[in-house]
């Protein structure tokens, strides 16, 4: 896991640190890092033109000592301040023997940009006055942008941009990754990001993270020998209508690629024309009532129909619920008993919870969670899982070709079966299912098979790729 640092834990973790060794070692030890990620950006250090953005802050105290280190390699360096106040005793040892510029300089473009303009501490609202200046003008130069922590104007701990921000190609930040690295319109904006270690005092683990494929061994397990198709998962699917029986036929087919031992398609009609179009895409797939593992209900399914799936929803099986099944609203979702993963996009979760998730994301999801007491997958280009105990976890795979109609269909299924499979392994194991990894590992799964599909993609085209995406995080 690469575990995600919000302000709060962020200022503890450095205060910790600095009582520890001194807030000068700190700034030494992240100076270091910025100017070694500044000289691989420029290649050649001698001669190159290199231009500071700094605030009043400790992260123009980054900036600066970094680019102290590349003066003494022989850069011609610069900084431009957006503020006229006296900085601290650090930021008056970064800046000694540099060129410093109380207003903004319209010169040649710079070979590289470090902005210090702001850190964590920058909230909503974007730059204003001449930080906003620099902001502007570092974009009209074309330079490539190196952003100290963060870059200045985005909010840390929503990853919202409201106003005028910069814009980084690479941004360097230390021991842990921020929220604005990972969600919202920030996240763009950051480029490349770069941990780098610097001794904060932050715990092992943290309630918000970025899994990676190792992290999503468990649900990739190979079945055992004495395995057969019962103890590998039913998925009970609930999808599809005379208007949309492709969400049927989607569905089932997640579920089906995502590893099910067996896929029974239960309606809501069973004489109608999704169920027809189901078994004729999907042979294995048995149309009709039997014994279920998880649930799988709601793509495709009109809200006029949403009553017809209030026995699953109502039951204590696992259950994934999407798109109609949400029409039921919060209610039904609170009297859930068995493990539930909802997996609405952002007008459908506004729809549940009166809640636009827009302006922070993983903040909505884990507040949803919370008050409704089901595990929540928010669709979007960075999809957030979020448990009712407050954890997190945020995809990093994907591609914007999966913004097309029917891939929550797929993801829907996928994660019936891979819920299913859960429930299987922790009965005969005697433990709880981690719906929460469930989750995370559908949505990365559901990435990856969006860039290995050809562009641009169709939602069928995910299920032929799963199986190469199943192949990569194992291997």
């Amino acid at each position: 896991m690469r575990y995600v640092a919000d302000v709060p834990q962020t200022r503890q973790a450095d205060g910790s640190a600095a009582s520890r060794v001194g807030e000068a070692a700190l700034i030494a030890r992240a100076a270091f890092g910025v100017a070694t990620v500044a000289a691989r950006m420029l290649g050649q250090v001698y001669g190159a033109r290199v231009v500071v953005l700094a605030g009043s802050g400790h992260n123009a105290a980054d900036a600066c000592l970094a680019a102290a280190t590349l003066a003494r390699r022989g850069a011609h360096v610069t900084v431009l301040r957006s503020s006229t106040r006296e900085g601290d005793e650090h930021w008056q040892h970064a800046i000694r023997g540099l060129r410093v510029v109380p207003d903004q300089v319209r010169a040649a473009a710079p070979d590289l940009i470090i902005d210090g303009l702001t850190g964590v501490g920058g909230r909503g609202g974007g730059l204003s006055g001449q930080a906003a200046e620099l902001a502007a003008w570092t974009e009209s130069t074309g330079a490539p942008v190196l952003a100290v922590d963060l870059p200045s104007g985005v909010d840390a701990d929503t990853g919202a941009v409201d106003g005028p921000a910069v814009r980084a190609d690479v941004t360097v930040t230390f021991d842990r990754r921020k929220p604005a690295h990972v969600v919202g319109a920030a996240a763009a904006r950051c480029g490349l990001v770069v941990v780098v270690d610097v001794g904060l005092d932050f715990p092992a683990a943290l309630p918000v993270a970025v899994p990676d494929a190792d992290d999503l061994a468990p649900l990739l397990q190979a079945p055992p020998p004495e395995a057969d198709k019962y103890s590998r998962g039913v998925v009970g699917v609930l999808a599809g209508g005379d208007a949309y029986a492709g969400a049927a036929v989607l569905c089932a087919g997640g579920a089906v690629r995502a590893g099910a031992g067996y896929v029974r398609y239960l309606g809501p009609d069973l004489d109608g024309e999704a169920a027809r179009s189901v078994r004729r895409r999907w042979p294995s797939v048995v149309a009709g009532p039997g014994r279920v593992d998880a649930w799988v209900c709601g793509p495709g399914v009109a809200a006029a129909d949403a009553e017809r799936l209030r026995g699953a929803v109502e039951s204590d099986l696992p259950a994934v619920l999407d798109a109609g099944a949400l029409e039921l609203g919060a209610a039904a979702l609170r009297a859930r008993r068995g493990p539930t993963l909802i997996t609405p996009h952002a007008g459908e979760f506004h729809r549940l919870t009166g809640v636009d998730p827009a302006p922070d994301p993983l903040g909505a999801a884990r507040r949803a969670a919370r008050e409704l007491g089901v595990h929540v997958l928010l669709k979007g280009d960075r999809t957030v899982i979020a448990a009712p105990d407050g954890r997190a976890l945020v995809n990093p795979t994907g591609t914007p070709w999966l913004s097309t109609a029917g891939t929550g269909d797929v993801l829907a299924g996928a994660a019936g079966a891979l819920l299913a499979a859960a429930a299987k392994r922790a009965g005969r194991e005697g433990t709880d299912i981690d719906v929460l990894l469930v989750g995370a590992g559908a949505a990365f799964l559901h990435g990856l098979a969006g860039r290995y599909a050809p562009e641009p993609l169709n939602a069928a085209d995910l299920l032929d790729a799963w199986p190469l995406a199943v192949a990569a995080v194992r291997d």
